[in-house]
């Protein structure tokens, strides 16, 4: 398997919606795994995650105990509202949480028409468990577990129509 993983989808939204889905907590806690994510958008700004209470309680639920914290990363890159670099690595599970930080580049282009393509491109060198993760469980539905197609897939959902694909 390749190192490097490239998701891409047409959104009908302006770049500067798609890039504040992207960037802004009150957005990333509404689509894909409803973790919130902060950044601080500058050249070696923070960047983490924090699982949910519903996380928690699925975690607690299989005998084991999240981190409060389940993603980390710095900010590489953040030319608003284009292009985001950062390095990102998940903690929440012991054997991603071991493996190096991966980079991952988020681009936002206009395509035509009010539609923008953005492309996630996601560098895993020397982290195989992460790689697997990202690449996603294509089988696993409306359940998750979709990795950055299913994150993608879910964004446009809700930037299109108002609604995350598994609301009525």
């Amino acid at each position: 398997m390749s190192d490097t993983q490239v998701f891409r989808i047409w959104i009908k939204a302006p770049a500067e919606k798609i890039w504040q889905a992207i960037t802004d907590p009150e957005w990333t806690a509404k689509y894909a795994y409803s973790a919130p994510q902060f950044y601080e958008l500058k050249k070696g700004g923070r960047f983490h995650s924090t699982a949910t209470e519903e996380m928690k309680s699925y975690a607690a639920a299989g005998g084991f105990e999240l981190p409060e914290i389940i993603l980390d990363g710095e900010v590489l890159e953040a030319e608003p509202p284009r292009r985001l670099v950062q390095t990102w690595r998940m903690l929440m599970d012991p054997t991603t949480a071991a493996e190096p930080f991966t980079t991952l580049t988020y681009e936002i282009e206009e395509a035509g028409a009010g539609v923008q393509r953005v492309t996630i491109t996601h560098d895993t060198p020397g982290a195989p468990a992460t790689a697997a993760m990202v690449r996603g469980n294509t089988e696993a539905g409306a359940d998750g577990g979709g990795g950055w197609a299913w994150v993608l897939s879910d964004l446009k959902s809700l930037l299109e129509t108002g609604k995350i694909m598994t609301e009525a």
